[in-house]
């Protein structure tokens, strides 16, 4: 009774270099029977190509959980932004091609 910590407790270390974030302004999302890639990439107008700044690459289960994450942080988001017509996405369509990846 003396570690007072919950059994799944996982403590996080994040770098000062990591902390700083990368980013991004697209990503493209690919999969495969036993995996989810995520690539994060930074687009520039006028620029003949796009460079991917990040790869994160998930399990099935784990992508799953992003997305309950990402839909739970964006409900959330948008409840605090009432009336911010800047902060709606309901006008919002996703870009479609124009955008070709290599690996």
């Amino acid at each position: 009774m003396e570690n007072n910590k919950p059994a799944n407790e996982i403590q996080v270390e994040l770098s000062e270099d990591m902390a700083q974030g990368t980013y991004a302004n697209l990503a493209i999302i690919s999969h495969s029977s036993s995996e989810f890639i995520l690539d994060f990439i930074r687009v520039v107008p006028g620029a003949p190509k796009a460079q991917v700044k990040s790869r994160v690459i998930l399990t099935p289960d784990n992508a799953k959980r992003l997305l309950f994450a990402l839909q739970d942080n964006l409900a959330k988001f948008e409840e605090q932004q009432k009336g911010n017509k800047t902060a709606q996405f309901e006008d919002f369509i996703p870009p479609v091609g124009g955008v070709k990846g290599e690996a």
